[in-house]
């Protein structure tokens, strides 16, 4: 009778997380980006690792929706996963649950905080949370518990209030935790393995900077 009661609770529970409603300022952030049919971009980039030598690299980004990102480029044939993908896709590919943690500041602005939990075990995160412009319905940050590759914490720059694609993307994150995003990156990209192997935590950070952005989307207003 007693694990009868218990499943029952659970049962209850499980079908109260699965009808809770998706918060509705990151249903707004993603209908935004879902108009974009397409887009592309230039792309620069730069990487802050003690270790790693690499000079600035350039690329052109193409994206098509509900298709994987492409790249061209003489320079290097690989970019960092995580930092990439502005349509939110890879957070909501799979069906999850949100909580409102509130507001946040950040650089004298406040931001609404969101969590995002899967709850399909396919997803590759355990837990993201998400920082968003609720007036101008944009992603301002972002920092991602992945399941085996550490946690990234994403920052978003726009050039002006109407834009829905950023500008400048900062990617941070633990050397340990991850598999160290150097791999195809060009012959000219110098590794110091002595410093790789010294003891202590060891941070990164990737910067990306976009320019003359070329989208096409299925709404045409002042935000795209």
């Amino acid at each position: 009778m007693k694990k009868a009661a218990i499943l029952f609770l659970f049962s209850i529970l499980w079908i109260g997380l699965s009808a809770q409603a998706i918060d509705e300022d990151l249903l707004k952030v993603k209908n935004r980006l879902d108009s974009i049919v397409s887009f592309s971009t230039q792309l620069k980039l730069e990487v802050d690792i003690s270790f790693i030598n690499m000079p600035v690299k350039k690329a052109q980004m193409f994206y098509t929706k509900g298709k994987k990102v492409k790249f061209s480029s003489d320079d290097f044939v690989m970019l960092p996963k995580r930092g990439l993908d502005f349509s939110l896709n890879s957070l909501l590919e799979y069906s999850f649950i949100t909580v409102d943690r509130g507001m946040e500041q950040r650089n004298g602005r406040s931001y609404k905080a969101i969590n995002i939990i899967p709850t399909d075990k396919r997803a590759d995160f355990s837990i993201a949370t998400i920082l968003i412009d609720t007036k101008l319905r944009r992603v301002m940050e972002s920092e991602i518990n992945t399941k085996k590759d550490g946690a990234y914490l994403l920052t978003f720059l726009y050039n002006s209030d109407a834009k829905v694609l950023p500008d400048k993307v900062t990617v941070n994150f633990e050397i340990e935790k991850i598999r160290i995003p150097i791999n195809f990156m060009g012959k000219d990209t110098q590794l110091d393995r002595k410093k790789m192997k010294a003891a202590g935590t060891k941070t990164g950070a990737i910067y990306l900077t976009m320019s003359n952005y070329q989208i096409k989307s299925v709404l045409y207003n002042r935000y795209l």
